[in-house]
């Protein structure tokens, strides 16, 4: 198999794979008897357990991830509220805060995939959120990772009552996992750091 190009037989050789209609692609299944499918880039992976050239790319995306990142911030801020000596305020600062820490490193930090990818390394320099989407802006799972945040630090301005330390700790938390996310830092390595 080539890119973009069957070598199955009995389907019309080096017809290339972004304009072949959907109905090839499931007599190609039923041929060979195994997955092929078309990815982003328009070309065919055959017998892969994804279509996706880079799984990264998709993830938030998934069935019930939101969900899941919403319920995994609301069991963090309960697990926080058990802890007897801590008052209301103080853990919505930790629950602000160990989110954007997470966030942070998870996002922006960590670079490369767990996965054995064909991309011949592209995604090795690239962080998360520079994989996402396949680096396309504004996406909704873009648009949901930047909002939650900002959703965060609003409700844990209100139920510490604007307190001063706590406002400023927020505000700082908030803000250093909001600037990278800005288009005009895309792959951008300010003073070289994480550049490797």
């Amino acid at each position: 198999m080539t890119r973009g190009r069957c070598r199955v037989v009995g389907l019309e050789h080096g017809a290339p794979a972004d304009v072949w209609p959907r109905t090839v692609t499931e007599k190609c299944r039923l041929l060979i008897g195994c997955k092929v499918s078309l990815n982003a880039a328009g070309t065919m992976n055959v017998g892969t357990a994804h279509s996706e050239v880079n799984p990264n790319t998709r993830v938030m995306n998934s069935r019930g991830m939101w969900l899941s990142y919403i319920l995994g911030i609301g069991l963090l801020h309960i697990i926080l509220l058990s802890i007897p000596f801590a008052s209301v305020p103080v853990v919505w600062t930790l629950t602000n805060l160990i989110h954007n820490v997470c966030m942070y490193l998870l996002l922006h930090t960590v670079k490369g995939t767990p996965f054995e990818t064909p991309d011949q390394g592209k995604a090795r320099l690239l962080t998360h959120w520079e994989q996402m989407d396949y680096g396309v802006q504004f996406t909704a799972s873009r648009k949901f990772l930047t909002i939650t945040p900002i959703v965060l630090y609003i409700l844990t301005s209100f139920y510490t009552k604007y307190d001063r330390v706590h406002f400023v700790v927020n505000t700082v938390s908030l803000l250093t996992v909001l600037i990278p996310k800005l288009p005009q830092l895309h792959g951008v390595r300010i003073f070289g750091i994480n550049k490797y």
